[in-house]
C-alpha cells in the first residue's frame, strides 16, 4: 500500500533501530475479542525500514514479513526467524508459487520484481516493473504472479516458472490490492475509483468494471473462492462484499478505521479485516449472501496488515511503538510520528 496508509491515519512512519529475536516477553492483558480471540504473544522482530504486506506459505509453514529494504521470513509455527532476503529496495508484498519453489517481492524503490527460491531463499532475478509496484498475488489457475503499480495505473503479469513478464494491464486507475479465484479470474480494487475490477487471468483482459458504492476507498482484498464473494474492505470505514459472478455489492459491514488487509479463512468462514486503528474486525459468512458482524479484536495502533494461518486459524499482523505526537504550531504541515527504536514486533493472535 501506499506511505500515507500508515497507521492508516494518514501517517507515513519509518522503522528504526535493529532487535535480535529474543525470548518473547508475555504481553500486556487484553480484552478478548469476538469468539474468544485475542493477542496471544508479542515477538519482537529485527531490521530497519517502514514494514508493508504479510505472507502466508501454509505449505511450508513460512511467514513473510515485507520490511524496509528486505523481507523476513518466519516459522509460521513458531513465529522463529529462519531467514531474510536483504539487498531489496523498498518492498510491499510476496507471492509464493509452491508449484514452482519461486517467490516473488515487489520493490516499489527500483520497480522490480524480486524472484527467489522459496527453500535456500537466495535470489534468482529482477524483473522489471511499471512505477510503483506494490501489491502482489499468486494465481493458480494461470501459474502467474499479478502485481499491482498505483502510481503507473497498471498491473504486471508474471509467469511464476520462468519468471518472464507476460503482459501489463492498464487499469484506468489507481490499483490497491487484489484476490485470486484460482478459477481463472483476479479481482483488483481501485482506490481512487472506489470500483473493482475483474480480469481475465489468461487474456490480461478486463472482463468486468462494479462500482463499491457505498464503500469508498477499497485497499484491502480477499475472497471466498468456493462461494466467489469478494471482500473489499474500505477506508470509509465499511467491507464491501461483492458478487464475483455478477459484480453486485451484496452487503457493507462496519469495520475499524484504517483498513489494509482483508483475509478470509474458509475453515472457519470468518472474514478479518485489519486497521491501523489497533483493532481486526471479524465477520461470519452465515451464507454466501448473509453475514454477521462479530465485532473488533483489540490489537495494537499500526497493527494494519495481516496474514491468516488456514491450517491453525492464527492471526498474524505487526506494528511498532510510537513516541507522543508534538502539539503542531501554526501552519506546520503534519509531523510524522517518531517510532520508539528496535520497538517492531509481531502480534500473534488466536482462540
Amino acid at each position: 500500500m501506499k506511505p500515507s496508509h500508515f497507521l492508516g491515519l494518514g501517517l507515513s512512519v519509518c522503522v528504526f533501530g535493529a532487535l535480535a529475536l529474543a525470548a518473547t516477553p508475555a504481553p500486556r492483558p487484553q480484552a478478548a475479542g469476538p469468539l474468544g480471540y485475542h493477542v496471544s504473544k508479542s515477538v519482537p522482530l529485527p531490521g530497519v525500514g517502514f514494514w508493508d504486506y504479510l505472507a502466508e506459505d501454509p505449505a511450508n509453514r513460512r511467514l513473510y514479513v515485507d520490511h524496509g529494504d528486505e523481507v523476513l521470513v518466519l516459522n509460521l509455527d513458531t513465529q522463529q526467524l529462519v531467514g531474510t532476503i536483504t539487498g531489496l529496495h523498498g518492498t510491499h508484498g510476496t507471492a509464493i508459487s509452491d508449484k514452482d519453489g519461486h517467490g516473488f517481492i515487489t520493490n516499489g524503490g527500483s520497480a522490480t520484481i524480486t524472484e527467489f527460491d522459496i527453500k535456500t531463499l537466495k535470489k534468482l532475478k529482477e524483473i522489471p516493473a511499471p512505477k510503483d509496484v506494490d501489491g502482489i498475488i499468486y494465481d493458480p489457475a494461470t501459474d502467474r504472479v499479478f502485481a499491482f503499480c498505483g502510481d503507473a495505473n497498471q498491473a504486471i503479469a508474471v509467469n511464476a516458472k520462468t519468471g518472464e513478464a507476460v503482459g501489463t494491464i492498464d487499469l484506468g486507475g489507481a490499483p490497491e490490492f487484489g484476490a485470486s479465484d484460482g478459477k481463472g479470474f483476479v479481482f483488483n480494487v481501485l482506490e481512487n475509483k472506489s470500483m473493482i475490477l475483474k480480469i481475465d487471468a489468461h487474456s490480461l483482459k478486463i472482463v468486468g468494471r462494479y462500482p463499491l458504492a457505498p464503500c469508498k476507498g477499497p485497499s484491502g482484498v480477499s475472497i471466498d473462492a468456493a462461494h466467489e464473494r469478494v471482500f473489499a474492505g474500505c477506508h470509509s470505514g465499511v467491507v464491501a462484499i461483492v458478487n464475483g459472478d455478477t459484480g453486485a455489492v451484496i452487503a457493507t459491514p462496519k469495520i475499524g478505521q484504517g483498513i489494509d488487509a482483508s483475509r478470509f479463512d474458509p475453515g472457519t468462514q470468518l472474514l478479518f479485516t485489519s486497521q491501523g486503528d489497533g483493532t481486526i474486525t471479524v465477520i461470519h459468512e452465515d451464507s454466501p449472501d448473509q453475514f454477521t458482524e462479530l465485532g473488533n479484536i483489540p490489537t495494537e495502533r499500526g497493527a494494519r496488515t495481516m496474514a491468516v494461518d488456514p491450517k491453525t486459524h492464527t492471526l498474524f499482523t505487526v506494528t511498532a511503538k510510537f513516541e507522543p505526537m508534538p502539539a503542531p504550531t501554526p501552519g506546520q504541515r503534519r509531523r510524522r510520528p517518531t517510532m520508539v527504536p528496535g520497538s517492531f514486533h509481531l502480534l500473534v493472535v488466536k482462540k
